[in-house]
């Protein structure tokens, strides 16, 4: 495994913020396997279960917080990487409603202190992900492109769109690709994602992980907004992308230093509705009821990426379609409840796998 991606990771210090939660704790794993010294740094846990606990990794794990700078420049200090993953975040529309100080302090202030800390300690490469809803949604038929407006509606889709124009003052003010070996020595990009999913994820208001719940404690799963339309993917599929992202800021090519989008095809965009009636094939205990709440805060109905980009300049396409995806989710959901087993493991080997059979380059 250590062969992907050119074998850029293998022996690289690699610093993962939010390495604790869902994303954070499957990139996490997929570098270590490919020989990467891996230091993560965040809140402890954010929930019970939590995947990254389950996984058992041996990497170094530093409890601290992204807002917390003297924390994060001695982490950096000590361990000095060579290349940051940015995952650290509020991440959920609801909470943002409920704690709208707390979200924009951690994925805008937070955010800030990490490129400042990078910035001084001059790490070599920084991804920093964001979110699709930093988009300025019109809730329009066509994919958002990187160069359309940011925005945000609530106060997560907003912090997600500040998050980014941050990312583009550093890159123009301190990282710019012109003055790139000659005033700094860093790279920074941006990758935006839509929603994915994927075993070990058990955040709160979260489609997928509502539905587990629901059938751990034998109950019918609500459904808010049925009709809301979402990108699906699996959680590797995007973590693939700024893996290539980050390959390339390694290899100091300095035209990859900008802002991606990784979605799945429009095949993969369906309803909320939809979805639970399709993992229902997948684990019959699956019920749902619809309750339409006037008063429940805003949510987007329709937001969908266009990834030509990624796909023309990066060879980069989704490697499992939905029907797949879903399968891959509910069986390792099921696996855990009635097994008390994860399949982490092979579901990456079996992803990397199929992209390999896909001739996918960063696979090879």
């Amino acid at each position: 495994m250590d062969t992907l991606f050119g074998g850029i990771y293998r022996g690289k210090t690699v610093l993962v913020t939010g390495h604790t939660g869902f994303k954070g704790s499957w990139l996490s794993v997929w570098l270590h396997r490919m020989g990467a010294k891996v230091i993560g740094y965040s809140l402890e846990a954010p929930t019970t279960p939590s995947h990254f606990e389950l996984l058992h990794l041996d990497i170094i794990s530093v409890i601290g917080d992204i807002r917390d700078l003297d924390a994060l420049n001695e982490t950096f200090a000590t361990y000095k990487p060579d290349i940051v993953f940015h995952l650290a975040a509020q991440p959920l529309v609801r909470l943002s409603y409920e704690n709208p100080i707390e979200t924009y302090e951690t994925n805008v202030i937070g955010t800030l202190k990490v490129f400042e800390t990078c910035r001084k300690h001059t790490v070599k490469a920084i991804v920093n992900i964001t979110s699709d809803k930093a988009y300025e949604n019109k809730e329009w038929l066509w994919g958002y492109r990187e160069n359309d407006p940011l925005g945000g509606y609530d106060p997560y889709s907003s912090s997600k769109g500040c998050a980014e124009l941050l990312t583009s003052s550093y890159r123009s003010s301190y990282f710019n690709p012109v003055e790139y070996k000659k005033l700094h020595n860093t790279l920074l990009a941006s990758c935006r994602a839509g929603n994915v999913i994927g075993g070990g994820d058990w955040a709160k208001d979260r489609l997928l992980t509502d539905i587990i719940l629901s059938v751990s404690q034998g109950k019918k799963i609500t459904l808010r907004n049925p009709h809301a339309t979402r990108p699906w993917q699996h959680v590797l599929e995007p973590l693939s992308g700024y893996l290539i992202i980050g390959q390339k800021l390694l290899e100091e090519k300095v035209e990859f230093g900008e802002a991606w989008n990784f979605g799945p095809n429009d095949e993969g965009s369906i309803s909320v509705e939809e979805v639970v009636q399709n993992v229902k094939k997948h684990w019959d205990k699956i019920d749902y009821e619809i309750n339409r709440d006037p008063n429940q805060p805003h949510e987007a109905n329709l937001l969908k990426l266009d990834c030509s980009k990624a796909h023309i300049r990066l060879q980069w396409k989704a490697v499992w379609d939905s029907q797949t995806t879903f399968e891959k989710t509910l069986t390792w959901y099921k696996t855990f409840y009635e097994k008390n087993k994860i399949l982490t493991s092979e579901d990456l080997h079996c992803y990397i796998s199929d992209a390999k059979a896909k001739g996918l380059s960063w696979a090879n």
